[in-house]
């Protein structure tokens, strides 16, 4: 079965072309939503993540806003989140991957919003990265509610630069001329992949 580690910056495009993958039968795992159902109420999470910093579960579920307070700009306790939360996430893949298996995928993409942030390209067979013009992920990013210059400017200073993950990237789906545009490109790639690995 081939990975492909799907990665992009902020206001790229990457949730939309994960969706365009899962449309064209490319089961795709989404990172964030499992931690997400982790951290929700009867999360497996909830239980450990709270044992190690207490007051954080509100109503059942892990408060983010709270667990955010407790760990950011503390390493050692981002640390101690982490070795609860990675070995959780782990496991949850594992299962995704068993059940691709068994329902016959020969491609799935693991929807990685920081691949090269975290070495995870060595953990896949290909990458794939999702990208637009500076100036449209720009006018997107700061169309969000909430969002401003300085947001934009800190989380793009965290982020490895676009052209970079181009130049490191296998493929390149660009997002910049419209769905249309992208859904195409995505189309393409599929066909091109199934047919490499069935020759």
């Amino acid at each position: 079965m081939l990975v492909l580690g799907l990665t992009g910056s902020i206001g790229m495009g990457k949730s939309t072309t994960a969706a365009m993958f899962e449309a064209e039968g490319v089961p795709v795992y989404d990172s964030d939503a499992a931690v997400h159902a982790l951290y929700a109420a009867g999360g497996a999470a909830v239980a450990p993540v709270e044992a190690a910093f207490p007051g954080v579960v509100v109503d059942g579920a892990i408060d983010r806003a709270r667990l955010s307070a407790r760990v950011v700009g503390d390493p050692e306790a981002l640390a101690k989140l982490e070795t609860i939360v990675h070995p959780l996430v782990g496991a949850h893949r594992i299962g995704f991957f068993e059940k691709a298996r068994a329902e016959g995928h020969e491609i799935v993409a693991l929807d990685v919003p920081l691949l090269f942030e975290t070495g995870g390209e060595s953990k896949v067979d290909k990458v794939v990265v999702v990208s637009a013009p500076a100036d449209v992920q720009r006018a997107r990013v700061l169309a969000r509610p909430g969002m401003t210059p300085e947001k934009f400017e800190a989380i793009l200073a965290r982020q490895t630069p676009d052209a970079e993950k181009r130049a490191r990237a296998d493929f390149v789906i660009d997002t910049g001329h419209g769905l249309d545009h992208a859904r195409r490109q995505v189309r393409d790639l599929v066909t091109l992949l199934r047919t490499a690995r069935s020759a």
